[in-house]
């Protein structure tokens, strides 16, 4: 089977993120991860915090604590929430790790001898009453595009353009809010992405055909304005280091890496952090240094949301085809639009939304795992509102699986007991559902290996919904009445069903899953997925097997709760 590298976007450390960051990277990655490994792939799912850049910086100083404190408190409150959201990283990593710092100085090594990193004197903002350069995210004023009036220096968070500091309107310190600001002049180092630019469009044409729209149009966008040369150090304390070896003055002045510049290099940083956990067993370069060569190459597969496309499409392809080595670059970028809230934006900065640590306050993991993926907001921008969540958990997960289950399990422990009953042979209508259960199946397999989530949780409904449709047709509970052997088949149908289910159902409700899964005390339960001949016989779980009734898998949302809900988080703007 294939090898498949999987990436999400690395969610900033400064604080936890919100559902929109979840279901915009992280979640779907997983989902497809795990699929990927039911399958029988050899898959490693990389992800880490995102530690460098001001708004670390910014938000340890808020704290009172050292940088490098707070980010690691920070790097395990947000593994504790992912953990909770059953993320199956392989691995989840931090930017500030000496294997990224290892490598992103030898990035920069190479990129300077292939002729690609240039020295320039630039103008830049200074702040008097903070005695220091402002880097990009220090400064903070109104967007020359939109008027947005709380754009920073990197990039404005209404429209997405990307700024220069000195592009802002009204521009003051991130720092002191003073608003008594130079532009004095000092040196960087910057990426020649201008001399690269053929190069990145070549290699952007051999692969866009196959990319979702969105990441192809992005990507062509900033190819078609053209690649202009990047400033890739900063004046800050706190990031991967110019190296002094190549140069000595930028070194001794402070200088380090732009967030930008490492962040990604973060992805094959954190793979070597997992392979340098068992060395002998694990070599992080056959993932990422001539992974395209030999018997099993590597496929490499990205997610993440619209504004971090550009970087992972353009900025960082430049960057690895200036070095010069046979890097893996990515195969399919999995862009997603914005999940908003009631139709605003969610946001970290302005703590607007539900945020992931509360959501796994009110209810567990799954309820969210599937809203969430149900709604990926792929080709459109998708809204979250708690009556649209509240439906989809009392109609999908509720009644359409959870109440198939438990009425089936319940039922047959009444009239039968403790065990799968046998009943008589599989007939026309056992053969018609296995037939429609075997088409489902496929369809949704095929919109998984396409990656359409939203048609993919379609066709997960649909499964459910054929047990419940074929229940209503037997009506066990009128047949046991005048042919009991006939209502046994119907119930042990069902439970095959719920068996089916348990397995095929675990990428997008990993917890319901295993609970379904734990329901039946099977001897020899090694089914990782299921086939299409056993989707059509429904026979793994035996007559005679004992079975147990599980805890309802998932409470229905009243509206009490809606209404606490809505009053804890904010309802549908005034």
């Amino acid at each position: 089977m294939a090898r498949h590298l999987i990436t999400s976007a690395l969610p900033y450390i400064n604080g936890i993120k919100h559902l929109g960051n979840m279901v915009g990277s992280m979640l779907p990655a997983d989902v497809y991860s795990r699929y990927l490994r039911q399958r029988g792939h050899d898959v490693l799912y990389i992800c880490a915090t995102d530690e460098h850049g001001t708004p670390a910086e910014l938000a340890a100083k808020e704290q009172g604590l050292p940088v490098d404190e707070f980010c690691a408190q920070a790097h395990d409150a947000q593994k504790a929430v992912y953990d909770g959201f059953e993320l199956s990283f392989d691995y989840f990593g931090r930017s500030s790790s000496p294997q990224n710092r290892e490598i992103t100085q030898h990035f920069a090594r190479r990129l300077n001898e292939n002729g690609f990193i240039e020295e320039r004197a630039i103008r830049q903002v200074y702040s008097p009453a903070d005695a220091r350069f402002l880097p990009d995210r220090y400064v903070e004023g109104t967007c020359p595009h939109c008027g947005y009036d709380k754009a920073r220096g990197d990039q404005c968070e209404n429209c997405t353009r990307v700024l220069d500091p000195t592009d802002l309107i009204n521009p003051r310190s991130a720092i002191s809010g003073s608003t008594d600001l130079e532009v004095r002049e000092t040196k960087h180092l910057f990426l020649l992405q201008s001399k690269l630019q053929s190069e990145v469009s070549e290699w952007v044409a051999r692969h866009e055909h196959e990319w979702p729209q969105l990441a192809s149009s992005i990507a062509r966008k900033w190819l078609t304005e053209g690649l202009h040369d990047r400033a890739i150090t900063r004046d800050l304390d706190w990031g991967v280091p110019v190296p002094a070896d190549t140069w000595p003055e930028l070194a001794a002045e402070g200088k380090v890496f732009y967030v930008w510049f490492d962040a990604p290099i973060e992805y094959i940083g954190a793979t070597k952090e997992w392979a340098d956990q068992d060395p002998e067993n694990r070599d992080w370069k056959s993932w990422w240094y001539e992974a395209d060569t030999g018997e099993n190459p590597v496929r490499y597969t990205e997610f993440m949301a619209k504004d971090n496309v550009p970087f992972h499409t353009v900025m960082f392809p430049a960057t690895e085809l200036g070095v010069r080595e046979p890097w893996k670059k990515v195969d399919y970028v999995k862009a997603f639009n914005w999940l908003t809230y009631y139709g605003g934006k969610f946001s970290t900065s302005q703590k607007r939304g539900v945020f992931t640590d509360h959501a796994l306050d009110i209810l567990p993991a799954d309820y969210w795992r599937y809203f969430l993926i149900a709604n990926a907001p792929e080709s459109d921008d998708s809204s979250f509102t708690w009556e649209h969540f509240t439906a989809t958990v009392n109609k999908d997960l509720a009644d359409t699986l959870g109440n198939f289950v438990n009425r089936v399990l319940s039922f047959s422990k009444k009239r039968f007991g403790e065990e799968v009953p046998a009943g008589t042979e599989a007939g026309e209508a056992e053969a018609k559902l296995g037939e429609e259960i075997a088409g489902l199946l496929a369809e949704y397999e095929t919109q998984m290996e396409a990656l359409q989530f939203r048609k993919a949780a379609a066709a997960l409904r649909a499964l459910w919904s054929a047990g419940n449709s074929y229940l209503e047709e037997k009506a066990p509970w009128l047949e046991i009445k005048t042919d009991p052997d006939g209502a046994a088949l119907t119930l042990r149908t069902a439970m095959n069903l719920i068996h089916l289910y348990s397995v095929v159902s675990e990428p997008f409700i990993p917890a319901s899953s295993r609970a379904m899964r734990s329901a039946f005390a099977l001897t020899d339960d090694t089914a990782v997925w299921v086939s299409a001949d056993e989707a059509r016989s429904l026979s793994s779980v035996p007559a005679g097997t004992p079975f147990t009734v599980p805890p309802v898998l998932f409470a229905k949302i009243t509206d009490e709760d809606l209404e606490s809900y809505k009053e804890r988080f904010g309802g549908a703007p005034e």
